[in-house]
């Protein structure tokens, strides 16, 4: 009898970098149970990802793993804590244990000064782009420390260039995700010794819904504008930020924890 694949739970997996992630640790032979809210937020001028681009993109995955069944959809709000253990649960029932959990669930809002910010918008951004990696650790946490030691385990974030520069008229989303790059390093230390790491990556602008939507807030022509500010000169694929992930995610980084890793082409230089 062959030995279950390494699973991981994928949260904000509809599209963007949590899509390009379920594709590629699908390709590399994992287990992936994808998380998206699939729906819109009222409380957000945007449209988020769709059921529709949800079961497309494990449609994808199945057939990059070879395995259709390897990779599930669940739908549900990164921000509820029972949907969060559900999905965790779901996931190591299926599949007989969790080895990684990677939170790259992120809306984006803002567009004027802080003190204008409608309250429940900057709500939206603290409690996804936050909270749902706090929901995501309270969850996928305890299920990680269920292997057997010598474990494995990998808790990934996706962090952002925000969490270190300050960005005019995004300060909901700087604030969430420098919170993001102190919880990360909280977690490694208290994970030391558990055999599990805890590591995040910090992208660029990245060619994303969420770069579309913060073009609009500037009043840009389009998120191409964004490139000029990258010393590559161009925008990041999200397939470039999953590899890291995916990266992350496997053996061969067992010698990092508490690491917030720039993917930015440069940006923060």
């Amino acid at each position: 009898m062959s030995p279950e694949p390494r699973c991981a739970v994928v949260t904000g997996a509809a599209r963007g970098i949590g899509a390009a992630t379920v594709l590629t640790l699908a390709e590399q032979g994992w287990a992936v149970l994808a998380m998206d809210l699939a729906a819109g937020d009222p409380a957000l001028p945007y449209p988020l990802g769709s059921a529709a681009e949800l079961t497309g993109v494990v449609a994808e995955a199945g057939r990059r793993a070879g395995r259709p069944g390897r990779v599930r959809a669940f739908i549900g709000d990164v921000r509820d804590h029972d949907t969060v253990l559900a999905a965790v649960a779901e996931a190591e029932q299926h599949w007989g244990g969790l080895d990684a959990a990677v939170a790259a669930a992120g809306v984006i809002a803002g567009g004027v000064p802080q003190w204008e910010v409608p309250i429940d918008q900057e709500r939206a951004v603290l409690d996804v782009n936050l909270g749902g990696v706090l929901t995501l650790a309270r969850a996928a946490v305890p299920a990680l420390l269920r292997r057997e030691p010598p474990r494995h385990g990998r808790f990934l974030a996706v962090a952002s260039a925000a969490a270190t520069r300050g960005l005019p008229l995004l300060a909901a989303y700087c604030a969430a995700k420098a919170g993001v790059a102190g919880l990360i390093r909280a977690l490694a230390v208290e994970l030391a010794a558990h055999g599990v790491t805890a590591n995040a990556v910090s992208p660029g602008s990245t060619a994303t819904p969420i770069l579309d939507e913060s073009a609009r807030l500037y009043d840009l022509g389009g998120a191409g504008d964004f490139a000029a500010q990258q010393p590559i000169g161009r925008l990041l694929r999200a397939g470039e930020i999953a590899a890291v992930l995916a990266f992350l995610a496997g053996p061969h980084s067992s010698g990092m924890t508490g690491a917030v890793v720039p993917v930015d082409g440069g940006l923060a230089l």
